[in-house]
């Protein structure tokens, strides 16, 4: 009980703070706030408390969303010889699956601002599970494709429903972690894209031998195994996943339009959340703002790094994964359908190994993002060059294959790392407005990166698919636009601190 009264006393001496005229506290505020060492430790306990509750159900719900958006990629390469693969079964041309692939990020990148903002607005646990559900109703219906139309329609509205489950995770962290924790969180669950990308690539493997089962080809049962899976696991997210924590002695207020949604239970009590309120006070304000806030989050000159920065790798990220298979088969022709399922999984194995050594360093040595963000990006370039480089021999084209391994590896620290830093200076100058808006404008305006890589560059510039060396014009484009989130990178340094 002392503890307790203590503990409770220096939480009210710590919430006051000096606050602007916006309401929100002013930098100097959000510096480290001194935990006794009996404390310190409790409150490490409390993180990983926290992150058994929070970071398994993240990772799910990316795995398998990322599994819905990508297998258009793989199902342009399955069951080729019988004439069943995506592009000859609903009679596309290249264009036109490249146009189906940026329209999912248009969608996307329209929709993003509007949907954290509402996350904010509304409960950021329910939010998730909607968007979770709404992607495996959208992944089940991939089924019944038939036409372009229909192709360019579900496309459409699986960004749609996606729209702010990137930037709505990021702003979910800051509830219930500091930015500097934040990066080697972001990249546990980052994890997952990885791994659903080598997972949904080695399974679709099996996927083409049930070609013709059920009347079904091989594609169309993947579509339909990962989007009712997703269904699933999109309703369970109600009863898992914490809402927003509250002050403790508070308890949550619900309308009657939420009256009736399941309620899972708190993430933390007692004298956990007392402890927890003391070193986050800054995340437990209800998110009250205003549109006058969230115009000075929009006008704030620190977007445009950010943005730049995730332009470049995210665009390089999902080219890749749309077109890997691709990529490969232009490389060596002779590959198989699902020799190139099995060649594709390694790439985004090493994207996960990168994940898991570069972002926990990052977060150790947070005050030198651009340095963990500009090495990896490096190895991309390089990766690149190699791919494209590489000569004709049948040994070359295996050198192509770990240039492959080596954009994989550099790629997956970097998104990470961009939404991280992302949050460590929106949340300090706006509050939660600032995280959900600025979050959700680098995902979204970053995303025409992947609008770029997608709709312009591999099928959807034709010529540039009979180049010597093949796909010579987008990979160069990649290189500049990667060299661009470098410069970006380093500009935010420099900038943050001439502006201190």
């Amino acid at each position: 009980m002392e503890r307790h009264s203590v503990g409770q006393a220096q939480l009210d001496d710590t919430s006051k703070g000096h606050l602007s005229s916006s309401g929100i506290k002013d930098d100097d505020d959000y510096r480290d706030v001194e935990l006794s060492p009996d404390e310190a430790v409790q409150m490490r306990k409390i993180y990983h408390r926290l992150d058994r509750r929070i970071i398994p159900a993240f990772w799910v719900l990316y795995f398998l969303c990322s599994a819905v958006r990508s297998t258009v990629g793989l199902a342009q390469t399955m069951n080729t010889s019988n004439g069943h693969d995506l592009t000859t079964y609903l009679n596309l041309t290249s264009h036109q699956v490249s146009t189906g692939l940026a329209l999912f990020y248009a969608s996307y990148v329209v929709l993003e601002i509007p949907s954290n903002l509402a996350m904010s607005k509304l409960s950021p646990s329910v939010w998730l599970a909607r968007i979770v559900i709404s992607v495996g109703i959208i992944g089940t219906a991939m089924v019944g494709m038939r036409s372009a139309a229909s192709f360019y329609v579900l496309r459409l509205l699986l960004g749609a429903v996606e729209a702010g489950m990137w930037p709505g995770m990021s702003l979910f962290l800051t509830l219930y972690y500091p930015p500097k924790r934040m990066a080697k969180r972001i990249g546990w669950y980052f994890t997952a894209s990885q791994v659903s990308a080598a997972v949904v690539g080695l399974v679709s493997a099996g996927f083409q031998e049930m070609d013709g089962d059920g009347g079904l080809v091989g594609f169309q049962w993947m579509f339909l195994i990962w989007g009712l899976v997703t269904l699933v696991v999109g309703f369970s997210l109600v009863w898992w996943l914490p809402d927003r924590p509250v002050r403790p002695g508070e308890t949550k207020h619900r309308s009657k339009w939420t009256s009736w949604i399941p309620t899972a239970k708190p993430a933390l009590r007692g004298e956990d959340a007392a402890l927890h309120y003391k070193e986050l006070s800054q995340a437990y304000p209800h998110s009250a703002w205003t549109l006058q806030d969230l115009w000075k989050v929009l006008l704030d000159w620190r977007l445009w790094p950010l943005i730049i920065m995730y332009f470049g790798v995210v665009g390089v990220g999902n080219g890749v994964a749309s077109y890997g298979t691709v990529i490969l088969s232009a490389i060596n022709p002779s590959f198989s359908g699902i020799t190139l399922s099995l060649l594709y999984a390694p790439i985004w194995i090493c994207d996960l190994i990168g994940i898991l050594t570069v972002t926990p360093i990052s977060d150790h040595f947070h005050k030198h993002r651009a340095l963990f963000f500009t090495i990896p990006v490096c190895l991309q370039i390089v990766g690149i060059l190699v791919a494209t480089y590489a000569g004709d021999s049948t040994s070359e084209k295996w050198g192509r294959y770990v240039g492959l391994l080596l954009i994989g590896f550099g790629l997956g620290p970097t998104v990470p790392i961009t939404m991280t830093w992302t949050a460590e200076i929106f949340q300090a100058r706006h509050g939660e407005v600032g995280v959900a808006a600025a979050a959700a404008a680098v995902s979204g305006l970053g995303n025409c990166g992947s609008i770029l890589t997608n709709y312009a560059l591999f099928s959807g510039w034709p010529s540039d698919e009979n180049s010597s060396p093949v796909f010579l014009g987008s990979n160069w484009v990649m290189i500049g636009i990667l060299i661009a989130s470098i410069i970006a990178s380093w500009v935010m340094t420099f900038a943050l601190r001439l502006s201190k």
